[in-house]
C-alpha cells in the first residue's frame, strides 16, 4: 500500500474505533487483516477496505442502541411515537438508532458508567437568599442532608435555568417552605463533571457564533431548532448515567425542573412529583420530560405538545417564569415607568449580557451608537457584564472609545451595591452618572443583579432568551440561536416588548422612538398591567 492508502485505512480505523468499544474489536481485526495482506504482499486498495469498514458502523451503532435503553426506567420510543388517536407520529427508524447512539458515544462514551448509587448530599445556608438551603456533596464532617418540602432542580448552564430557579425558589419561599436549591454541577463528581463539559461546548459555540456570524450564526442558528425526538432520546440516554447526583434525595418530595436534563434524571430515579418548567416560546420534544407534569409559557408550546401527543395530564399552560418580586411590584412599577415618561426623564437602559458571554460583538458596538443620546442627557445606561471578565474589559473599553473616563461612570460589583443602587432610583433619585456598569466576581450577583434592576429600568434591551417573558418593557435585541426567535414574538404580541431587532442601527432608532414617543412605553406599561392582572407572569407561583 502507498502512504496515503495507509493513513486512509488508519483514519477509518480511528473513527471506527472510537464510536464504540464493541467496535474495537472488529477494527482491531481489520487492521490484523490488513497488515497480514501487507506481508503477504497482497494488495488491495485501502479505500475499498476502508469503506467496507465504515459500512459496518451503522448496523453496530443501530444495535448499539438497543443495548443502551433495555435497562431505562421510562419506555422514550412508545412514548414519542404515540401521537394522537389516528395520527401516529414516526416510529423509531434505523438511521435515528444510529444518530442516538453515535450521539451518546460522542457525549457520555466511556466517560461515566451507570450506577444506581447517590451521592451523599449535605446542604447549606445561601449567603445571598435568606431562608433558601443549598445542596453540595456531603464531606466526612458534614450532616446529613435534611427534608426539604420542595427541591427546584436546575443546572448551571448559562444564566437562564439559573434565573428560572432562583424565580421558583422565591415564590416557595414567600410560601414558607423548606426550599432546597440543587444544582447538579454543585454536586463535585464525575457525573456533574460530564455535565460541564457539555456546557463549556455550547457556551463556546454560541460564542463563536455570534462572534463571527454569517455562517457560522446559521449552522449554530439550525442547531438550536434541532430540538427533535433523537435529542430527547440523547439526553435521556445521559440522565440514566448521572441518577446519582438524584439519587440521595427522598423520591417523594416534589421536584421543580428547570431544564430538561434534571427532569428527566428525576423520572429515571423514580421521583413521583416531577414538575418540568419548559423553557422558551418554540416547540422542541428536547425540551418535554415523559412522565413529568410539563407547564409551560404560552399557548404555542401548549397546543404543540398536545399534538404530538403528550398526555393533557402532562402538559399545562402557567404563565411566564418570573421572580416573585418582580410579579408582586408590576402595579407600582409600570406606574413609576409611566411618571418619568410623562415628566421626560431619561429613557433608562437595562443592557444584560447572557451567561455564555456571546452577544460581545454586537452590545458594544450598540453601546458605542448611544454615544449622542448618552451625552445629550436623553439616555441613561445600565450595563450588566455579569461575571465575564472579558465583557467588563470590552464595556470599559467601548466607554473609552466614546471619550468616556473611568469617573464617568460608576462601576458596582457587589450585590450590596446593586441593591442599595436600586433602592435610590425606587426613590426617586436618578443615578450619578449616565453610565452605570455592573461586573462581579461570583455567579449569584451576575444573575441577580438584572431581577433587580429591571424594576428601575425603563426598558430591559436583551436578546430574546428568558428574559424575554418578564414583566419589563423590553427592547429585543439580536439573538444568538434561532430557537429564541419565538420569544421575541411572544414579547410582541403580550405587547410588552418589540419584535427582533437584529441590526444596531435599527436598535438605536427604537430607542430614539423611546425617547421621542409618549405612547409607546405607555402602552407597553399598560399592557403589562393588564397581563399581571390575567396572570400571564405567574408562571412559578403556579409550579409552587
Amino acid at each position: 500500500m502507498s502512504g496515503a492508502e495507509v493513513a486512509t485505512l488508519g483514519l477509518a480505523t480511528r473513527a471506527f474505533a472510537s464510536l464504540s468499544p464493541q467496535l474495537l474489536v472488529a477494527a482491531s481485526t481489520a487492521v490484523s487483516l490488513f497488515s497480514w495482506l501487507q506481508l503477504a504482499k497482497v494488495t488491495i486498495p485501502a479505500a475499498v477496505a476502508s469503506l467496507a469498514i465504515l459500512a459496518t458502523i451503522p448496523f453496530h451503532l443501530s444495535a448499539f442502541y438497543y443495548h443502551l435503553t433495555k435497562d431505562n426506567f421510562f419506555d422514550l420510543d412508545s412514548y414519542v411515537a404515540k401521537g394522537i388517536e389516528g395520527h401516529p407520529n414516526k416510529k423509531l427508524s434505523f438511521k435515528d438508532r444510529i444518530k442516538v447512539a453515535a450521539l451518546n458515544e460522542l457525549s457520555v462514551g466511556r466517560k461515566v458508567g451507570r450506577s444506581s448509587e447517590a451521592h451523599p448530599l449535605t446542604s447549606g445556608k445561601s449567603p445571598f437568599i435568606e431562608g433558601l438551603d443549598v445542596s453540595s456533596l456531603r464531606g466526612p464532617s458534614d450532616p446529613p442532608l435534611p427534608a426539604p418540602e420542595i427541591v427546584v432542580g436546575t443546572i448551571r448552564m448559562g444564566f437562564g435555568h439559573h434565573r428560572i430557579a432562583y424565580s421558583a425558589c422565591s415564590w416557595g419561599l414567600q410560601g414558607q417552605h423548606k426550599v432546597l436549591f440543587h444544582d447538579l454541577l454543585n454536586i463535585k463528581s464525575p457525573e456533574a463533571d460530564l455535565i460541564r463539559e457539555t456546557d463549556k461546548k455550547y457556551s463556546l459555540a454560541s460564542r463563536i457564533a455570534t462572534e463571527m456570524g454569517s455562517f457560522f450564526e446559521r449552522i449554530w442558528g439550525s442547531i438550536t431548532k434541532s430540538g427533535d425526538a433523537n435529542m430527547l432520546r440523547g439526553t435521556s440516554l445521559m440522565a440514566e448515567n448521572i441518577k446519582p447526583l438524584l439519587n440521595g434525595l427522598p423520591k417523594d418530595t416534589p421536584i421543580i425542573a428547570t431544564h430538561s436534563l434534571v427532569g428527566l434524571t428525576a423520572v429515571a430515579c423514580g421521583f413521583t412529583n416531577v414538575i418540568n418548567l419548559v423553557i422558551d416560546n418554540y416547540p422542541q420534544w428536547f425540551v418535554i420530560v415523559p412522565g413529568a407534569v410539563n407547564l409551560v409559557q404560552g399557548p404555542i408550546n401548549h397546543r404543540a405538545f398536545l399534538r404530538w401527543g403528550v398526555p393533557e395530564s402532562e402538559v399545562r399552560l402557567a404563565g411566564h417564569w418570573c421572580p416573585a418580586d418582580l410579579v408582586e411590584n408590576i402595579d407600582a412599577d409600570c406606574k413609576a415607568r409611566k411618571a418619568r415618561r410623562a415628566a421626560r426623564k431619561p429613557v433608562r437602559l437595562l443592557v444584560p449580557v447572557g451567561g455564555a458571554g456571546a452577544q460581545r460583538k454586537f452590545v458594544t458596538r450598540f453601546l458605542e451608537a448611544l454615544e449622542g443620546p448618552i451625552k445629550a442627557g436623553e439616555v441613561q445606561v445600565m450595563l450588566n457584564a455579569g461575571d465575564h471578565k472579558h465583557m467588563r474589559e470590552s464595556f470599559a473599553a467601548s466607554l473609552a472609545k466614546m471619550g468616556l473616563s473611568k469617573s464617568d461612570y460608576e462601576v458596582i460589583n457587589t450585590m450590596q451595591g446593586v441593591t442599595r443602587f436600586a433602592e435610590r432610583l425606587r426613590g426617586g433619585a436618578e443615578p450619578p452618572r449616565a453610565v452605570t456598569l455592573f461586573a462581579f466576581q461570583d455567579y449569584f450577583p451576575a444573575v441577580a443583579a438584572t431581577d433587580v434592576l429591571s424594576r428601575v429600568a425603563d426598558v430591559l434591551a436583551c436578546k430574546p432568551s428568558e428574559l424575554a417573558f418578564y414583566p419589563v418593557p423590553k427592547l429585543m435585541l439580536r439573538r444568538v440561536g434561532d430557537h429564541e426567535a419565538a420569544s421575541a414574538v411572544r414579547a410582541a404580541e403580550l405587547g410588552d416588548g418589540t419584535t427582533e431587532v437584529r441590526e444596531v442601527e435599527d436598535a438605536v432608532a427604537w430607542v430614539k422612538l423611546f425617547s421621542l414617543s409618549g405612547t409607546v412605553l405607555e402602552h407597553m406599561n399598560d399592557r403589562i398591567m393588564i397581563n399581571g392582572r390575567d396572570g400571564v407572569y405567574d408562571g412559578c407561583k403556579t409550579a409552587v
